[in-house]
């Protein structure tokens, strides 16, 4: 991988390790300014399954972060490739679902960044 795609993808990492903490540990406080399109009432009884989904960012973050420092360069790329493509996907999927920043904001960083890993 080159230097350009690590940065990249350590990014990417970053941003949902960022999205873990908002939705596992400050669902009720940054959670409300983040998502403003939920009505304040239900943050406090939707703090478990936010919980859950920033268990899931974690998951992406990790991966991420592990195809970072694979020594080998083919597993490397895949790894990377499968964890950005799952990031794309939730992306793409909240973009539909929930709003379309998300789509943005998610799945067309992993999509360039997907670019940048196999045409650089």
């Amino acid at each position: 991988m080159t230097l350009l795609s690590q940065i990249l993808i350590g990014l990417i990492a970053i941003e949902h390790i960022y999205i873990l903490w908002i939705e596992m540990f400050a669902w009720t406080t940054l959670g409300k300014k983040t998502f403003k399109s939920l009505p304040e009432e239900l943050f406090e009884p939707t703090k478990a399954l936010a919980a859950n989904q920033g268990l899931y960012n974690g998951f992406l973050a990790a991966g991420l972060l592990w195809s970072l420092v694979i020594a080998d360069p083919i597993w490397s790329k895949n790894t990377a490739l499968f964890f950005l493509l799952c990031v794309a996907a939730a992306g793409i999927y909240g973009g539909i679902s929930a709003s379309k920043s998300i789509f943005f904001k998610q799945a067309l960083p992993a999509l360039f960044t997907i670019i940048i890993l196999y045409l650089i």
